[in-house]
C-alpha cells in the first residue's frame, strides 16, 4: 500500500473518531447550545470523511 493511501486512511479513521464524539452529544439529553455546535461539527466532519473516501477511491487504482 502506498504512503498516500495510508495517510488518507489514517486521517479518515481520526475524523470518524471525532465525528463519533459529536454524535454522542447529539444522542444525549437535549441542550440547545451543545446540540447546535455538535450538529455543525458532525456535518463538517461527515463532509470531510466523504471527501477522504473519494480521495481513497481515487488513490486505489493508482496503487494496484
Amino acid at each position: 500500500m502506498n504512503e498516500r493511501l495510508d495517510i488518507l486512511k489514517k486521517a479518515r479513521d481520526r475524523m470518524i473518531e471525532d465525528r463519533d464524539t459529536h454524535a454522542k452529544v447529539l444522542a444525549a439529553p437535549f441542550d440547545r447550545d451543545n446540540a447546535e455546535r455538535a450538529r455543525n461539527k458532525f456535518v463538517e466532519l461527515q463532509t470531510l470523511i466523504d471527501a477522504l473516501d473519494r480521495a481513497i477511491s481515487a488513490e486505489k487504482p493508482a496503487s494496484a
